[in-house]
């Protein structure tokens, strides 16, 4: 015999009533680079590379 099933999830008007989750700050990517012109970041098991153009522009690559 399976346990019911209990719904955990908050009503409709609970919802209204919930402040809006806040985006994460945004990171300068000065703060990553640190004066380099590229970066490698792990990700999920992969290696990506962060690098910054001539132009001022940024390129992630796997």
């Amino acid at each position: 015999m399976t346990p019911p099933r209990i719904d955990v999830s908050p009503a409709p008007e609970t919802l209204l009533r919930m402040p809006p989750a806040q985006p994460p700050a945004p990171l300068p990517s000065a703060q990553l680079l640190q004066g380099r012109k590229a970066i490698e970041i792990s990700h999920n098991g992969a290696v990506y590379r962060l690098q910054q153009t001539r132009q001022g522009k940024l390129i992630l690559t796997k």
